[in-house]
């Protein structure tokens, strides 16, 4: 019987190894399947001609391989794709008389993940934005993944799944670029996404063989945790900071969490992570229009991002439907990256990829859509 701690996409090779042995395989047996997975993209044991027919009977009948189903498959006008995945409701013990089954269309087993190829000359650039939580606990009030809560946390397995997955997709061959930009706040499921990128950076075969320099943590900002991971992830990701307001006052109406901290704690966590790490802090800006995209506010946000090592990426509002809020004018995108230059800051305007599948940057939900591919 299936269990769910044996996911293949969350074993270590040393942990392959165990599971093998203990079910009378041979030890090598790990790197074989490690093989066929991340160098062939073969999922099906039925096709992993190198092993013997009991062993690949035995892995089709107790591993879990691929944990979910796709709902929907959308392609956007500039190439960017999105998936929407239905998890299995895996069962908590070992118990033969329960079945491993798959919930109807249940919106609380569903996450989204989108694949984003380069605009630029660079075509082997090909990022992975892949959520981290079902929904998000977090709550922002102009994020369409928080708008019904959090319904759970993803296990290793399943984040790290959902890179593989848009790695398959039709066209696009090998992913370049991981964001935990996706559903959910990544360091609220803390140790399941630490794993993932372990199994992200980990050399092929053991592991998916992208560099841990292009793999990114979005965080809304949790100080303690922030600490934490720069001294249990040894990996030089990147840490993106999502501020989006230059002021307390602001960013509280905004962020229910920010009740809880300040930017000036956010900040001294960020500092600690750079001196920790050597990595720049990314500090991630939405900008809404006539509310935080003023003049004032872009020198009140140069004089933060002055107080450490860090870039700015601005990112203009997505329209989330039955949302109040509005997409700035151009004029005032680039008003507000003008004055951070004039003050001394390294500052970009994310490009809204995505837009017309609702695969942009604070619009990925947990829901069936009618248009479904």
């Amino acid at each position: 019987m299936k269990h769910p701690e044996h996911h293949l996409f969350s074993m270590t090779p040393e942990e392959l190894g165990q599971w093998c042995e203990a079910r009378g395989m041979k030890r090598f047996r790990a790197k074989q399947i490690l093989e066929w997975i991340y160098q062939h993209g073969s999922a099906d044991p039925r096709e992993w001609s190198n092993l013997s027919a009991r062993d690949r009977e035995c892995i089709a009948s107790e591993m879990t391989i691929l944990s979910g189903r796709t709902i929907t498959h959308q392609l956007a006008t500039d190439g960017t794709q999105k998936l929407l995945i239905q998890w299995e409701d895996e069962p908590s013990r070992p118990d033969d008389s329960m079945k491993l089954s798959v919930l109807q269309d249940d919106p609380s087993r569903q996450t989204e993940c989108v694949m984003i190829p380069s605009l630029g000359s660079d075509t082997s650039r090909k990022t992975a934005c892949i959520s981290s939580q079902v929904g998000c606990p977090v709550g922002c009030r102009f994020c369409a993944s928080g708008l019904s809560g959090l319904d759970g946390n993803l296990s290793t397995g399943r984040i790290v799944e959902q890179a593989w997955r848009l790695g398959r997709l039709e066209g696009v061959g090998r992913i370049s670029n991981v964001v935990f930009m996706g559903m959910g706040e990544p360091l609220s499921n803390f140790r399941p996404v630490v794993n993932a990128v372990r199994r992200l950076a980990a050399p092929t075969p053991e592991g998916m063989g992208i560099s841990a320099r292009k793999i990114t943590i979005s965080t809304v900002g949790l100080p303690q945790a922030i600490r934490k991971l720069s001294e249990e992830l040894d990996l030089p990701v990147t840490l993106a900071l999502s501020l989006h307001a230059p002021s307390d006052d602001i960013r509280r109406e905004l962020i229910p969490w920010a009740e809880y901290t300040t930017i000036a704690e956010l900040l001294s966590a960020c500092q600690a992570w750079f001196e920790k790490t050597g990595r720049e802090i990314t500090l991630e800006y939405t900008l809404l229009g006539q509310l935080n995209d003023q003049s004032d506010h872009a020198r009140e946000l140069a004089r933060l991002a002055k107080t450490l090592r860090a870039n700015i990426n601005l990112i203009r509002y997505n329209e989330v439907e039955g949302l109040p809020y509005k997409r700035p004018r151009d004029s005032d995108v680039t008003r507000f990256q003008t004055i951070l230059r004039e003050n001394g800051t390294n500052c970009h305007i994310r490009a809204s990829r995505g837009r017309d599948i609702a695969a942009a940057c604070g619009q990925l939900r947990h829901e069936h859509r009618a248009d479904s591919a």
